[in-house]
C-alpha cells in the first residue's frame, strides 16, 4: 500500500473516530437532559432549593408541606410576630417542613378530614424547627422554673420532636380560612389550653361544648395516622415518641 493510500485510510479512521465521539456526546446530552427532567419531577415533592436549606443538614430527610398539596393550609407563625415571643424566628423561609414519613402521614390526615367534611382543612402553624430557634424559645421563658418550662418548650439540650421534624402544631379551618374555635389560642400558656383539663373547664362553663368538640375532632383526625396530642397544648401532636424519634430519625439542625 502506497503513501497516498495510507493517508486516505488514516483520514477515514479519523472520520470514524470523530463521528463516534459526536454520537456518544449526543447520547450523553440526551441522557443528562432526561436525568434533569427526572430531578425536576422529584423536586415537586422534595424540598431541593439550596437557598432555603440554611437551617438544615440535609434536604434528603424532609419534605415541604406547601409543595405537596394545596388543601393543607399553612400559617407559619414563627415567620411572623404572631407568636408568644412576638418576633420573627424564621426569617428566610416561607416553607413548612416535616420529616418525610411524617409529612406523608399528615397528607392522609387531611384526606380523612376531607372525607368527614369537605369544607374543612388542616391549618399548620409549625413543623420542623431548628435547634437554634428551640434555644431562643427556651431562653425566652427563663422566668419560668425548668420543671414548668418543659411543659411548653422542650429543653434544647435534649432536643424537641420538632427538631426531628416529627411534631406538628396545627388546627382546623374552613375553606375561607376561618379557624375553628378551640377555646384558647395557639401558644396560649394558660391551663385552659391544656387538653387534660378540658372536662373541668367544660363543667365550669369556661369552655363550651362546641370548643371541646372542635378539639376532639382535631384529635380524631390526627390519631387516624397515629399522631398523639400532648396534655398541655391542644395544637401539638407527636408522630413518634422521643425514644422512637431518636432511634429512627436524625436530629436536624
Amino acid at each position: 500500500m502506497n503513501f497516498k493510500s495510507n493517508h486516505i485510510l488514516f483520514q477515514f479512521y479519523c472520520f470514524l473516530l470523530i463521528f463516534t465521539s459526536c454520537s456518544e456526546n449526543k447520547n450523553h446530552t440526551i441522557e443528562s437532559h432526561e436525568t434533569k427532567n427526572e430531578l425536576k419531577i422529584d423536586s415537586n415533592q422534595l424540598f431541593t432549593n439550596p437557598r432555603d436549606t440554611i437551617f438544615y443538614d440535609s434536604v434528603q430527610d424532609v419534605m415541604a408541606i406547601n409543595s405537596l398539596r394545596t388543601d393543607i393550609y399553612i400559617d407559619l407563625k414563627y415567620a411572623t410576630v404572631d407568636n408568644f415571643m412576638k418576633r420573627i424566628l424564621y426569617s428566610n423561609t416561607k416553607h413548612l417542613f416535616l420529616e418525610k414519613s411524617v409529612a406523608l402521614r399528615l397528607l392522609k390526615c387531611q384526606e380523612y378530614l376531607t372525607s368527614l367534611d369537605s369544607n374543612l382543612h388542616l391549618l399548620v402553624y409549625d413543623g420542623l424547627r431548628p435547634l437554634s430557634v428551640q434555644q431562643m424559645m427556651w431562653d425566652a421563658l427563663d422566668s419560668i422554673p425548668v420543671k414548668e418550662r418543659v411543659k411548653f418548650v422542650s429543653n434544647p439540650k435534649n432536643g424537641s420532636l420538632h427538631n426531628y421534624g416529627a411534631a406538628v402544631d396545627l388546627t382546623i379551618c374552613s375553606n375561607d380560612s376561618v379557624v375553628l374555635d378551640m377555646g384558647a389560642g395557639y401558644d396560649d400558656l394558660n391551663l385552659i389550653a391544656y387538653p387534660k383539663f378540658e372536662q373541668q373547664f367544660l363543667d365550669s362553663g369556661k369552655l363550651t361544648l362546641t370548643q371541646v368538640s372542635n378539639r376532639r375532632l382535631l384529635r380524631k383526625v390526627m390519631r387516624y395516622q397515629g399522631f398523639e396530642n400532648i396534655s398541655t397544648e391542644w395544637w401539638h401532636f407527636n408522630a413518634f415518641s422521643r425514644a422512637e424519634a431518636k432511634n429512627k430519625l436524625r436530629l436536624i439542625n
